[in-house]
C-alpha cells in the first residue's frame, strides 16, 4: 500500500489554539476529498495544550459531564471527535497524524488498511528498538483491535477510521511522552463515565527506550507515511475555512 502519495497536501502543525479546532480540520479534508476537491491529504500536529478527546458516544453517558469536570480540572482542555471509540487523552508530546484519500472503494479496504498502517507502525518502533505488536492491550483506553502495544502490556498507539462515499480518514495517536499525567486523568474521566480501565496499559514510546528523543521518535514515524521530515506548513485555504465551519461541532460546552 502506498501510504502517501508524492503530490499529496501536507499540513504541520497545530490549526489553532483548542484542541476542537485540531478536530475539525480532520472532517474538513474528508469532505473536501470526497468531494473530488482534494485527492489525498494529511495533517501532522502535536497539540498546543493537554486534551481530552471523547467518542461521540461517551457524551450520551450519565457521567459525561462529571467526566468534563475531571479532565478540565486536572488542567486538560475537552472535545469531541468524529471517528469513533471511547476517550484519549494527550499532551502536547503526542503526535496525532489524521491522512485522508478520495477512494470510490473507502469502505472495501477498511480492515486492510487497519492492519497495514498498525503494522507499519509497530514495524518503526521496533526499528527504534522497542518491543512493539499490534493488538489490544487488557484494560487500554479507548480499546481496539488494531492498537500497537509494547511488549504486549501497554498501548502505545490509537488507531481510528471514519467512512464516508467516495473517501476514508486514518487517524493515528502516538503517545511519545507524559505516561504519568495520561494515567492521572483518563483513570479520572474513565470512573467518571463508568467504564473500564487500567491505568497500568497506558503506555509511551519513550519510557520504552528513554535514550530516544522525541525528534527520533518524530521522524521515525513521519518515514511511515514517506515524509522526510516534519517541517511546519500550517493548514491553509478551503481546509482551513471549512474546519472553522465546522469547529463547533467538536467543542464541550
Amino acid at each position: 500500500m502506498q501510504f502517501l502519495d508524492p503530490d499529496a497536501v501536507v499540513h504541520v502543525g497545530p490549526a489553532g489554539t483548542e484542541e476542537a479546532m485540531e478536530l475539525a480540520v480532520a472532517p474538513a479534508m474528508l469532505r473536501r476529498a470526497a468531494d473530488g476537491e482534494l485527492p489525498e491529504a494529511i495533517h501532522v500536529y502535536s497539540p498546543t495544550t493537554p486534551a481530552v478527546v471523547f467518542g461521540r458516544r461517551d457524551t450520551r453517558l450519565p457521567g459525561f459531564r462529571t467526566a468534563v469536570a475531571a479532565a478540565r480540572t486536572a488542567g486538560f482542555d475537552v472535545a469531541v471527535r468524529a471517528s469513533g471509540g471511547r476517550a484519549v487523552a494527550y499532551t502536547q508530546n503526542t503526535l496525532v497524524i489524521d491522512h485522508v484519500r478520495h477512494d470510490p472503494d473507502s469502505v472495501g479496504r477498511l480492515q486492510e488498511r487497519f492492519l497495514t498502517y498498525g503494522q507499519a507502525l509497530a514495524d518503526a518502533f521496533a526499528a527504534l528498538g522497542i518491543d512493539a505488536r499490534m493488538g489490544e492491550v487488557p484494560g487500554e483506553y479507548c480499546p481496539g483491535a488494531h492498537s500497537v502495544n509494547a511488549r504486549g502490556v501497554v498501548k502505545l498507539v490509537g488507531t481510528a477510521q471514519r467512512i464516508v462515499k467516495n473517501a476514508w480518514l486514518f487517524s493515528s495517536v502516538v503517545v511519545v511522552d507524559d505516561r504519568l499525567m495520561l494515567q492521572d486523568v483518563l483513570g479520572r474521566v474513565y470512573a467518571a463515565m463508568d467504564l473500564p480501565f487500567d491505568a497500568a496499559s497506558v503506555g509511551a514510546v519513550r519510557e520504552e527506550n528513554p535514550q530516544l528523543t522525541r525528534a527520533e521518535v518524530r521522524s521515525a514515524v513521519a518515514g511511515v507515511w514517506g515524509l522526510d521530515e516534519i517541517a511546519p506548513t500550517p493548514v491553509a485555504g478551503e481546509t482551513l475555512d471549512l474546519a472553522h465551519r465546522l469547529v463547533a461541532d467538536h467543542r464541550v460546552d
